[in-house]
């Protein structure tokens, strides 16, 4: 299977083309266990989040997962200690997540949590409470996980000849962290957008010293013998009509950060970067192609319907993308399922591109249509 990702990614013949996912809501599971889909709760977590994914993947017909990285912990070190701040009579609680971010938790509540308090609002805050949590130490790399042919092993000095063996079967994403999306989590949405202005230079720094942590871990990540097949970045600093940061910051701030570590990984044999940003992305594509990252994800069709045809008009094939099928038709009907399949054929036929749930397949999703799903890709593209 990753020998035919790599085909696609290159614009190269290949023999059919991957079904690929990227996760599944958590109430999903509880649903599909409910049914007598998959096994329950307590034997998923014995084999560990990412196994028991993989093990739910593998029932309904995925060949792989996009994203599924590894590799060397590049974020807040320690995290925050989750704390529940205050508990109301309905239930609803308060409670500061792993990241100092204060949220308004509801049970039953599916969406995402609303955000009450941040922890980082200024310099002050910025060197007491978040910056000691992105230094560089050993420990970050000797955390890391690589997958090889005889299955994951820990990245330690008793494994790093094994490492370096280029025999491995298996797609292998190595984890590059976040430039701006983690810090637009730690502010704000709105307190970003007035730091920017106010106090860019507190932007910067923060950004920087992000920036230079990731560079570090993947330096590290190579030079003691990782390989990686393409790099992996999260950012979800879009909305569905553009995006949440000044594009021109972005480029002037962010960019460059994002060029020094694909250069890293592109002098040690990694010749792709995606990057995982939800909504409308066209305004910082071209900042991301110029800096190296090469491959679009989600792509969400969403109510604003994006796809990889305009941006491969525009940029030819310096771009590849992953994503674009319209997971909402797993809640409808074989038809429909049908028709979106049809609607991805041309833009599979402009190369380089890998039709993927556009994000994690929601509560609605029936299982016998993803199921089905799963079984046509393989009718029309391939085994």
């Amino acid at each position: 299977m990753r020998a035919r990702v790599l085909s696609i990614l290159h614009y190269e013949n290949y023999d059919s083309m991957p079904v690929v996912h990227f996760g599944f809501w958590d109430e999903l599971y509880d649903k599909w266990e409910a049914e007598g889909r998959i096994p329950c709760d307590a034997e998923r977590k014995e084999l560990g989040r990412g196994s028991g994914e993989r093990m739910v993947a593998e029932k309904l017909g995925f060949d792989i997962g996009w994203g599924e990285a590894v590799g060397v912990s590049v974020g807040l070190r320690p995290e925050f200690q989750r704390q529940i701040l205050q508990t109301f009579p309905d239930g609803s609680r308060h409670v500061r997540q792993s990241d100092g971010v204060t949220v308004f938790d509801h049970p039953g509540v599916l969406s995402i949590p609303s955000e009450v308090s941040h922890l980082l609002t200024d310099r002050a805050s910025w060197e007491e409470h978040y910056l000691p949590k992105l230094q560089w130490s050993p420990e970050r790399l000797n955390g890391a996980w690589v997958s090889t042919t005889s299955g994951t092993v820990r990245f330690d000095g008793s494994g790093r000849d094994y490492l370096r063996r280029d025999d491995r079967a298996e797609l292998q994403a190595l984890r590059a962290g976040s430039l701006i999306g983690w810090v637009r989590n730690w502010v704000g949405v709105e307190n970003l957008a007035y730091m920017m202005s106010d106090d860019p230079g507190l932007v910067q720094e923060i950004i920087d010293t992000v920036g230079g942590l990731i560079l570090r871990g993947t330096g590290e990540f190579f030079e003691q013998g990782g390989k990686a097949d393409y790099l992996h970045f999260w950012e979800d600093i879009c909305f569905n009509k553009g995006p949440l940061v000044n594009p021109a910051f972005f480029r002037e701030v962010c960019a460059p950060w994002y060029a020094k570590i694909t250069d890293v990984a592109r002098r040690h044999g990694t010749e792709f970067a995606s990057v995982d940003c939800d909504g409308c992305i066209d305004s910082l594509v071209p900042a991301w192609l110029e800096s190296g990252v090469n491959v679009m994800f989600p792509i969400e069709v969403g109510t604003w319907s994006a796809s990889i045809r305009p941006w491969r008009e525009k940029f030819g094939r310096a771009i590849r993308g992953v994503g674009g099928m319209d997971k909402r038709v797993f809640a409808l009907d074989r038809p429909a399922i049908d028709a979106e399949i049809e609607r991805l054929k041309p833009l599979i036929d402009l190369g380089g591109y890998i039709p993927c749930p556009d994000h994690r397949i929601p509560l609605e999703a029936e299982w016998d249509l993803v199921r089905y799903y799963c079984d046509r890709m393989r009718t029309a593209f391939g085994r």
